[in-house]
């Protein structure tokens, strides 16, 4: 009795797998694929593949030298009556620079110059030139930068 079983084995075996055949020869071997419902009326076109550019030669010959350094974008500090006052009550540093530099230029070209961080506050004069004014730290004291700066 126990050779026979597995001779039903192999023959269940073999008949599935030619149903298996079968059904492969009569849809095929790939399978349906879902159709997907648009919901919506517009088309979008999909974000193909956008290579970066690589040029044979550079389309200017020199690059242009950097607009706003350091040095163009403070002017000069201001020494009037009113900048000094700030100077001495709250410890503040005043500056006319470029009307187009923002907070951020103004803020890295005086720690470029003269090495110092500090809160900055913008506003543009009637004359139409900007101000600055740098809220220094209460651990550097304005009037020492001012005399190390050269303009007390």
């Amino acid at each position: 009795m126990a050779p026979a079983t597995p001779a039903a084995g192999k023959a269940k075996a073999s008949t599935s797998k030619a149903t298996a055949a079968k059904k492969a020869a009569l849809k095929g071997t790939s399978g349906l694929k879902a159709r997907k419902t648009r919901k919506s009326v517009s088309f979008h076109r999909p974000n193909t593949l956008r290579l970066p550019r690589t040029p044979k030669y550079p389309r200017k010959s020199i690059p242009h030298a950097p607009r706003m350094d350091a040095y163009q974008t403070i002017l000069f500090p201001l020494n009037t009556e009113s900048a000094m006052k700030q100077i001495e009550e709250i410890n503040t540093l005043v500056f006319v620079v470029d009307r187009r530099a923002n907070k951020r230029q103004i803020g890295a070209a005086i720690k470029q110059l003269y090495n110092i961080e500090g809160k900055i506050r913008t506003l543009i004069r009637p004359d139409g030139k900007k101000k600055a004014f740098v809220r220094l730290p209460a651990d550097q004291d304005a009037l020492d930068v001012s005399n190390r700066i050269g303009f007390i």
